[in-house]
């Protein structure tokens, strides 16, 4: 499928006999693969402000893909993570390979809980403008005069209700996790997350890349075991800059879908469905900034 002169190769949507489709996320397509395990495709759409965007990012599925399971791996010791390690082609008919290839995984079903943990190592996006009005983050009192994009004393925990599609997070406070989803769970995910992104921010600095901020989703087996589910540190997840060009009171680079966000923010739109087409070179450009992320992260 092609939008706006994107590439042959993008997979915009998932179309799959082989397995019932539960669901279509803002960028997966979750199927059943029995009462135990999901298949679930991480396409090329990509969502900002929370809308989806109607034109796809060539390879971006592939890249979130990538790059999520090396994360997996590089962080399992921390926190177990739903992969199952079967290959996703031989789920599906031979005719629909090239759906899941290099965009696919076969995951364990879990309980999802129904908060992002959101971790913040610098100040940038809804943390930076909240702060210039209250010297604050989610209810986390800050030292006075940090600028745009300085990095804080230590990670803060900010998490985020999750939104349906089309609706927009919602930033909340430790106590309203807690009351959501008990205190004993809100503090291990609160440290989970924060261990989680410290290792991985400490490992990308030596790659380059500043990892400003992530997002990470948790589930429960039936046990109430932790483990981490959905995506992990990606462009889509996460604020990747690179180091050279960081600067403190500056809007850095970066390697993630901020260049959306900015292109959208320059054409004013109203940030209401439906979101507008982007231009083939913003999706070429946003489409290499994702690579060279997984390039310089994975390589």
């Amino acid at each position: 499928m092609t939008e706006n002169g994107a590439a042959m190769s993008s997979v915009y949507e998932t179309h799959l006999q082989s397995l019932p489709l539960l669901g279509r996320g803002k960028v997966r397509d979750i199927y059943a693969v029995d009462d135990t395990r999901l298949l679930i495709v991480t396409t090329d759409r990509l969502s900002a402000f929370d809308a989806v965007l109607p034109t796809p990012i060539p390879d971006k599925g592939k890249v979130l893909t990538a790059l999520s399971n090396f994360w997996f791996a590089r962080l399992k010791d921390i926190v177990p993570n739903h992969l199952t390690g079967i290959a996703p082609e031989t789920m599906v008919r031979a005719d629909e390979r090239a759906q899941v290839e290099g965009r696919a995984i076969v995951v364990r079903r879990l309980k999802p809980l129904p908060i992002e943990a959101v971790v913040r190592g610098y100040l940038e996006g809804s943390g930076w403008k909240e702060y210039q009005a209250s010297q604050s983050v989610c209810g986390i009192k800050l030292p006075p005069g940090l600028q745009r994009a300085a990095k804080l004393p230590e990670p803060i925990f900010t998490p985020a209700t999750k939104a349906e599609q089309g609706a927009h997070d919602e930033n909340i406070s430790f106590e309203r996790t807690a009351q959501m989803i008990g205190a004993e769970l809100a503090a291990k995910v609160r440290d989970t997350a924060i261990a989680l992104y410290t290792a991985a921010a400490d490992y990308a600095l030596t790659r380059g890349i500043i990892i400003a901020d992530t997002k990470f989703e948790f589930g429960l087996d039936a046990q109430g075991k932790l483990y981490l589910i959905d995506e992990a540190l990606t462009p889509d997840s996460s604020r990747f800059w690179p180091q050279a060009s960081y600067r403190v009171g500056e809007s850095p680079e970066s390697f993630d879908k901020q260049f959306v966000r900015n292109w959208l923010e320059s054409v004013r739109w109203n940030k209401q469905p439906p979101a507008p087409t982007l231009p083939t070179d913003v999706a070429e450009k946003t489409a290499e900034k994702y690579r060279e992320a997984l390039r310089r992260l994975a390589a």
